[in-house]
């Protein structure tokens, strides 16, 4: 049967728009659908525009300290224009979005507009606003993406009650804020409203903020928190939220401290997303699923042949540059090429103040392993630019395997660490020795040292810090 194009990819996001952009470039003929965001979640209301608002906070915050530079400014508080800041932001987007659809044009992608629900392996319907649509192809791709998690009492239709998109789109800094959830969107947002001189309170139900992170990473991230004016409860749970005189309170409770009512004008919830997968028509064809997540293989196939699913309807991590490999993986692979996904590190980043980056094996996932392992840790306070540049909380910690010395991981905390974390991903994917980082020569002065000193002290050989 001739269907109308070689393949469909479901979603514009960042792993839907690569795959059809892949496909185009090797000659496939392709469709991409999408129902509301050229560019996906991450590059309209995520990852992006948080990051554009994270950089305005961290400058404003540095214009506030800049008489220890000897810099004089105005008398009185710096000042916030946040209709600027949103447009700012806007435009950062736009930027970017629009490049997607020029990306997308260029490689003879037809861009279809709509929502789409899976009538069988080849066959998608489309809803629009002119009515249903229907298109065929050899191959189809889900990317669609995830939405974030909603629980009991707070709902989103609610006006105080905003999720990360609401949060990255308010046209005031609110006086107080309650932020359910102390994962690293969570926290992102927290270091943004907080420096902006919002009132910002953590609440968490779990043991600790970014629970799974090294708590040597958590231990400095919180102290920075808690310089910015943060509160944060941890064994804590929001029960839910009631009208205020003044705004609204959120009730919650712990064991510590029985319940508690903590005012404010805005709750906003971060306790996770799930993936997009309901509504699409996976129960009729049939489609095998792991939990909420599709279930692919290697190649990115489910088990409908035809039929596959990248970025966070695969499963975890569902992170934009994951996504992104695999839409280039898939795309080859429909391609008739012979590949597949076998990457043995995604890197993670979170964008607080000081930032968090981790690639391969942390300290105690090693310890939960049981593995033989030897660590090299350099603070930030031993390296010269960061000392030049007034950044020296954090560190470098390069944790390699006791016999073979091979990179396991690396976890850096502080200035930049999302910059320099490619580094160590391209270690862990090389298999790298500790001596191949450490016998390359970095530039001085840079960050980047501190990854060369960091594998010289997991092998007792750094000179720039004390060997133990």
């Amino acid at each position: 049967m001739s269907h109308d194009y070689g393949a469909i990819v479901i979603g514009a996001g960042p792993g839907g728009y690569p795959a059809a952009i892949r496909l185009g470039q090797l000659g496939v003929k392709t469709a991409i659908i999408e129902k509301e965001y050229w560019g996906g979640v991450c590059l309209n209301v995520g990852c992006i525009p948080s990051k554009a608002l994270i950089g305005a906070a961290k400058r404003y915050e540095e214009l506030k300290h800049a008489g220890e530079m000897g810099f004089t400014l105005p008398a009185g508080d710096i000042g916030i224009d946040v209709g600027k800041l949103q447009g700012w932001k806007n435009s950062v987007v736009d930027k970017l979005t629009g490049g997607v659809r020029t990306l997308l044009k260029a490689n003879k992608v037809e861009m279809l507009t709509g929502t789409a629900t899976l009538v069988d392996a080849h066959t998608v319907s489309i809803a629009t606003p002119e009515g249903e649509k229907r298109v065929t192809a050899d191959n189809i791709v889900i990317a669609t993406g995830s939405t974030p998690i909603q629980i009991p009492g707070f709902e989103y239709a609610d006006a105080p009650v905003i999720d990360s998109t609401g949060a990255l789109a308010l046209t005031e800094i609110p006086k107080r804020m309650v932020v359910i959830g102390g994962g690293y969107i969570g926290l992102e947002m927290t270091g943004v409203y907080a420096k902006l001189g919002c009132e910002v309170t953590v609440v968490e139900m779990l043991d600790d903020v970014l629970w799974g992170f090294d708590p040597d990473v958590v231990k400095i991230l919180k102290r920075r928190l808690k310089k910015d004016g943060v509160n944060m409860l941890v064994k804590t749970k929001a029960l839910g939220w009631e009208k205020a005189d003044d705004g609204i309170l959120v009730n919650v409770e712990s064991e510590k401290e029985g319940k508690q009512s903590l005012p404010a004008d805005y709750v906003l919830v971060t306790v996770g997303r799930f993936p997009n997968t309901k509504g699409l028509g996976l129960e009729a064809l049939g489609i095998e699923m792991d939990g909420r997540f599709i279930k692919v293989d290697k190649q990115m196939r489910t088990n409908v042949p035809g039929v596959f699913a990248i970025g966070d309807v695969a499963g975890n991590p569902m992170l934009a540059h994951k996504a992104t490999h695999e839409g280039e993986v898939v795309a080859e692979v429909i391609a008739g090429h012979n590949v597949q996904y076998d990457a043995k590190t995604v890197p993670a980043v979170v964008f607080t103040d000081p930032e968090v980056a981790t690639a391969g094996l942390s300290e105690p996932e090693c310890k939960a392993k049981g593995i033989d392992y030897k660590v090299g840790k350099v603070p930030w306070a031993a390296i010269g630019k960061a000392i030049a540049n007034g950044e020296t909380d954090g560190f470098v910690k390069c944790i390699i395997d006791a016999e073979t010395k091979l990179i396991l991981g690396y976890t850096i905390v502080g200035y930049h660490a999302s910059d320099i974390i490619s580094e160590a991903g391209l270690a862990i994917e090389m298999c790298a020795e500790a001596l191949d980082v450490g016998l390359t020569i970095h530039p001085h002065p840079t960050l980047g040292e501190a990854l060369m000193e960091a594998a010289k002290a997991a092998l007792g050989e750094a000179v720039h810090v004390v060997n133990r």
